[in-house]
């Protein structure tokens, strides 16, 4: 590609992202999971882990949002 990173849309930086995973053959469950993982830690970072502003901003219950973090086994940073 041409363009600088930073000019590249969200979809196009995925796209890339993606193509790589294939090419690698990691699997879709673990993808996904480690996507989720590492958008949920973004997000803790952000929102400093209060859990009703990460939910909210996300667009999912806060119960939902605390068991994403049990099942990804997802641990508060001290």
């Amino acid at each position: 590609m041409s363009k600088k990173y930073e000019e590249l849309t969200i979809h196009q930086k995925l796209e890339s992202l993606i193509n790589d995973m294939v090419e690698k053959e990691i699997h879709l469950k673990e993808a996904l999971a480690e996507f989720e993982k590492i958008y949920l830690e973004t997000a803790a970072s952000k929102y400093r882990a209060n859990k009703s502003k990460m939910a909210q901003a996300l667009g999912i219950h806060r119960n939902t949002l605390h068991n994403r973090f049990k099942v990804l086994k997802i641990r508060k940073k001290k």
